[in-house]
């Protein structure tokens, strides 16, 4: 699915996107390349076992023995704070070693920007979730749809540690909308509007899945 911008102004860029079949949602934001929708939904083309193949990518990364050809879908390492409705936080420490570095790019090394609003969208995902869950609707898998107002602020570089933030706007049976912060060593990196629908989970093994990612991201946060 493409994406069509509705607006597309110096610094400020606004996509939107329809839901599919299957609920997910490809997107992009100043980039021809899609991103798959949080990578909790699994599986969905492109996604095994939590891991998303690297086959988005036009140029085709150079084999080397003994590496898998993909990488790790989780965008987030700890967090922190999780207080629904209003507030999300969480870490992201950027390293060298993350397979995205192969191309983007050899010799300057700089987080995607797409990365970023993916980071973003997974943190604003547990706080729409977690909101509607204390309201006593379980099982439920928050879906990005629209990303508005996105603005990149600085370059993210390995060896980064990206404090991430949620701030709730809203919350109902049918969706949510988290304004998102990141920052590096104390300045803004990249900020965005996040807009979720939210979609019913049956499938046991992927109810528990979630639940240990969750939490893993969680130990030793403060909230929930």
């Amino acid at each position: 699915m493409r994406a069509s911008p509705r607006s597309l102004q110096r610094g400020h860029s606004t996509y939107s996107w329809a839901k599919n079949v299957c609920g997910l949602s490809g997107r992009t934001c100043g980039s021809p390349h899609p991103v798959q929708s949080i990578a909790l939904a699994l599986p969905a083309s492109g996604i095994e076992d939590g891991h998303l193949l690297l086959r988005t990518h036009k140029r085709q990364s150079p084999i080397v023995p003994g590496r898998r050809g993909r990488m790790r879908y989780l965008l987030l390492d700890r967090i922190v704070t999780l207080r629904p409705p209003e507030l999300a936080t969480a870490v992201k420490c950027v390293s060298l070693a993350d397979d995205v570095f192969v191309d983007h790019f050899p010799g300057h090394p700089v987080m995607p920007g797409a990365l970023l609003l993916e980071a973003l969208a997974q943190l604003g995902g547990v706080l729409v979730e977690a909101t509607l869950r204390d309201r006593g609707h379980d099982h439920l898998h928050a879906i990005l749809t629209m990303v508005d107002r996105a603005r990149f602020r600085q370059m993210v570089r390995p060896g980064d540690r990206v404090e991430l933030q949620a701030i709730g706007l809203a919350a109902g049976e049918d969706g949510g909308q988290v304004r998102g912060l990141a920052h590096v060593d104390g300045k803004l990196a990249v900020e965005a509007e996040l807009t979720f629908a939210l979609m019913p989970i049956t499938n046991a093994r992927l109810i528990e899945r979630r639940r240990e990612v969750l939490q893993t991201w969680l130990s030793g946060s403060i909230g929930e």
